[in-house]
């Protein structure tokens, strides 16, 4: 690139240093404001992205960000040795920035399925944006210092930067994600940084010479505008590559990635990356969630389901004609609209979300549980495995304690509980931290193809008995196969477990540890 030269005519302070031409003032100081937004913005999307496709959200977000702001001091701590021709280096930084951060989120996405250990392409480019960020204001404080008084230069930097930070944090849950997604999101962002480099290279045109930097940032422009034309293509290629099916449906929500993959007359949800179900043989989960419940109440009017927003447990517990209503709580609301409305999703679940007997509630479950009053007499807990403490609240003591004061006295519930097989620690801290809530627990494992030997923890305020009723025409179950689940061989056997509760989490990590060592 062509060296940027300091303005013509500009006055020089005592070290041969040319002042910023005052035309400049106004956009630079728009450009603190606009470079703060990108950088959180950059922040969160390698967060973000690294919990979708790594799981364990805290742990995710806690090591990209303190990564990424050591970056930024290592940054500010390389702008001293910024010595001369400050401009034509913020320039070059925010042609950079645009460039990583603008393609920051499509190519790890691209990066994800083809690459062996992820996390050195996702911390390295987390670094190189860090540094690049830490760069930005320390140049822009000595651009400025001619232009205002000290306390003025840097009341004005700090505010622009920290307005920045608050758009960026509201923008990015409640408009960006949901809307855009998170490959427009970079495209978008890193526009504005090359945005910026292009107004400061138009208004310095004609007082010096900007040819190669102007060339690097409109060849970056196009590389953007390209990247974002072509957003989806480039969102189902890596959906493709990671998922190896063809993707037929995919959004992301405020809560969470939703895809639906087919191939041949196979569909598979997945939530974050995590398979929910395979239509080959969800059957045979959802009767072992459902009917070892059903079968154990002698009459189960009121059935709350939490979770299962694609309605299949609900499908299950609607062929009971004795069950007059069922309340189904999902947090989120594009789920259960997608499996009501969708008419090939509809079908698989029987119509179940538009039935009469049937009401949907979007909310929290674990603010739900609390404020919710009455009695039911089956509970089926379904939520996704407790892959980050936001799914580990709902696997606590104290969600189990409110769950078991809405449960009738002649009640039973069963939980989702992971693999016994895979992850045995897990499995059983579900069925210590019932009993720790004051139920008695009882766990049952079924052969899902799909997901391998997976485990369910019934619990009840008196010891779940032997004796169920099952209906005839069930795929899957039968009075001999439903008392063989019950039977546990030595390597998924009980074993001492802690209790799982707000403030220690044990389930999540147990949970990675175990399910780390399988998958790796």
């Amino acid at each position: 690139m062509a060296e940027v030269e300091a303005p013509a005519g500009g006055a020089e302070d005592g070290t041969g240093e040319e002042r910023a031409p005052a035309s400049l003032a106004v956009i630079l100081l728009v450009s603190v404001l606009v470079v703060a937004t990108c950088g959180l913005v950059y922040e969160l999307l390698a967060g973000t992205l690294a919990s979708y496709l790594l799981g364990d959200s805290v742990t995710q977000f806690s090591t990209v960000i303190g990564t990424y702001l050591f970056a930024m001091g290592v940054g500010s701590y390389l702008s001293r040795h910024v010595r001369s021709n400050e401009m034509g280096v913020f320039v070059r930084v925010e042609i950079l920035i645009a460039a990583l951060g603008g393609w920051s989120a499509a190519g790890l996405f691209l990066l994800f399925p083809v690459v062996e250990d992820f996390r050195i392409a996702l911390y390295g480019l987390v670094v190189a944006i860090g540094v690049l960020v830490g760069l930005e204001i320390p140049l822009l404080i000595r651009i400025l210092r001619y232009r205002f008084a000290f306390r003025d230069l840097v009341s004005n930097v700090l505010t622009y930067d920290y307005i920045g930070a608050l758009i960026a944090s509201l923008l990015f849950p409640l408009v960006l994600v949901p809307r855009l997604g998170m490959i427009r999101t970079g495209f978008v962002f890193g526009l504005a940084n090359v945005g910026v480099a292009i107004a400061l290279l138009v208004v310095l045109r004609g007082r010096q010479r900007v040819g190669g930097d102007l060339l690097a940032a409109l060849v970056v422009l196009a590389s953007l505008l390209a990247g974002l034309a072509g957003a989806d293509h480039i969102q189902r290629w890596s959906e493709v590559a990671f998922y190896g099916e063809p993707v037929i449906y995919a959004r992301s929500t405020p809560y969470q990635r939703i895809v639906i993959t087919r191939r041949g007359e196979d569909l598979r949800l997945y939530l974050n990356g995590n398979l929910q179900f395979s239509t080959r043989d969800e059957y045979r989960y959802h009767e072992a969630l459902v009917w070892p419940v059903l079968g154990r109440v002698a009459n189960p009017r009121e059935v709350l389901i939490l979770g299962g927003g694609d309605g299949l447990a609900a499908r299950e517990v609607l062929k009971d004609p004795r069950v007059g209503h069922v309340t189904l709580v999902d947090l989120d609301p594009e789920m259960t609209h997608l499996f009501r409305d969708e008419p090939s999703l509809a079908r698989l679940n029987g119509g179940s979300l538009d039935s009469p007997r049937m009401q949907v509630i979007n909310g929290d479950a674990f603010r739900w549980v609390r404020q919710a009053r009455g009695h039911y007499d089956a509970i089926l807990i379904d939520f996704p495995d407790p892959t980050e403490f936001s799914l580990g609240k709902l696997y606590t003591e104290s969600f189990y304690r409110e769950v078991a004061r809405l449960l009738g006295p002649a009640g039973v519930l069963t939980v989702q509980s992971t693999s016994p097989l895979v992850a045995p620690r897990s499995y059983w801290t579900v069925a210590s931290t019932l009993e720790a809530a004051g139920l008695k627990a009882r766990g049952y494992h079924a052969y899902v193809p799909s997901f391998g030997e997976w485990g369910f923890t019934m619990a009840a305020h008196q010891p779940p008995g032997d004796a169920v009723r099952l209906p005839a025409g069930l795929r899957f179950l039968t009075q001999a196969s439903e008392r063989a689940m019950f039977d546990f061989p030595p390597d998924m056997a009980r074993r001492p477990t802690p209790v799982n509760r707000l403030d220690n989490q044990a389930l999540v990590r147990s949970f990675a540890e175990e399910w780390g060592r399988y998958d790796g």
